[in-house]
């Protein structure tokens, strides 16, 4: 039996990418042993048939970065695996070393993080540059060492494709049957718009909330937790915050009961670099549930919406031109519907976990 080991020293242990779609799939495989390391403090167990082991929650940013990262190599080597699969850029120098002792390294690029650094605000923008030439040159350094490349969206698989001719894109499909309905009951949908996932300000929540203002008894189902709590404290304040239901943090079963009620999903994300590029795991569980999608108007974005007629784009930053999509898909319910069942029929063709899986199963096999 061959030993797959999943490194994280970032994400939840229960991350959907790494832990409910990868690792869950690959446990189900009668000839894989399959673990997964993690940095959360929450301790050890075995779920869904994987091994997951608790390197111990860091203290701060510094203390990740200078020790948990040691603890994960260290865990790393003592579990002796045939396979390597790293989702954090942070994990490179252990990538590299655990290459040194001969191990098949798979890096699993979820963001194009040197593009991604750019668009970060607490310095300036001539340092932010500086520091993404950096990365991208490590990366670059690192990655042509590294056994393949996973990459969440074509255009980062494109961007490694130039460093590692092995380099594949495992997309953030959907499970089918997750979150998703064999037979849709419109008649129980209420007037609600729906958001849940990371709550910031370059995922367009000032906008969302200011759109409120333009909707006639029409509420937001809000879930998810702020990341900064200045944002929190001022789109509380705003007079719109009447026609908003927070949830909070929202497991999956409650996102799934939530979407039942739901009959518009909001995915509206600001045109940064990184976000042109990316394709939101968000976009397509709306389509898997069947509920029409209103998204930012990027090129990439617009090809999936237009071409499957599955919901309306929009400029992110207008709160008005966000409220007339929503208006229009609310006043009109049976293009509603249609829209949500070609997003549906679309998951079921081309845009759901099943697909994406069988390209990472050959990609394992062929570095076994």
């Amino acid at each position: 039996m061959k030993k797959i080991i999943h490194l994280t020293s970032v994400h939840p242990r229960y991350d959907t990418r790494i832990f409910l779609k990868m690792c869950s799939s690959l446990a189900k495989e009668k000839d894989f042993d399959v673990s997964l390391v993690v940095a959360d403090g929450k301790g050890n167990e075995i779920k869904n048939g994987i091994k997951i082991f608790d390197v111990s929650k860091p203290n701060n940013r510094v203390d990740r970065i200078l020790n948990i990262t040691k603890k994960v190599l260290k865990k790393a080597i003592n579990l002796d695996g045939d396979i390597y699969h790293l989702h954090d850029p942070e994990l490179i120098p252990i990538g590299l070393k655990l290459k040194k002792l001969g191990k098949k390294v798979i890096f699993d690029s979820h963001e194009d993080v040197p593009k991604q650094i750019i668009d970060r605000e607490y310095l300036p923008k001539w340092i932010l540059r500086i520091i993404s030439f950096g990365l991208n040159s490590y990366e670059k350094y690192a990655c042509e060492k590294f056994d393949a490349i996973v990459a969440a969206t074509p255009t980062i698989r494109d961007k490694f494709l130039k460093i590692n001719k092995n380099s594949i894109d495992i997309n953030n499909y959907p499970i089918w049957g997750e979150l998703s309905f064999e037979k849709i009951d419109w008649s129980i949908k209420q007037n609600y718009i729906i958001y849940v996932g990371g709550i910031t300000k370059i995922r367009s929540i000032r906008e969302i909330i200011k759109s409120l203002g333009f909707l006639r008894d029409i509420k937001l189902i809000l879930g998810g937790n702020f990341i900064e709590k200045e944002l929190e404290i001022e789109v509380k304040n705003y007079l719109e915050w009447k026609k908003v239901e927070y949830k909070g943090f929202v497991d999956r079963k409650k996102y799934k009961e939530l979407l039942t009620i739901s009959k518009v999903g909001l995915v509206l994300f600001y045109p940064y670099p990184n976000h042109i590029d990316s394709q939101p795991n968000k976009m397509f569980e709306y389509m898997s549930a069947g509920i029409p999608v209103v998204a930012s108007n990027f090129p990439l974005w617009k090809e999936i919406i237009e071409k499957n007629n599955c919901g309306i784009c929009v400029n992110p930053l207008n709160p008005r031109e966000i409220a007339d999509a929503v208006n229009y898909l609310i006043e009109n319910p049976e293009i509603a519907e249609r829209m949500g069942k070609n997003g549906q029929k679309a998951v079921i063709e081309k845009y759901n976990w099943d697909n994406e899986y069988k390209k990472l199963l050959n990609l394992y096999k062929g570095l076994l």
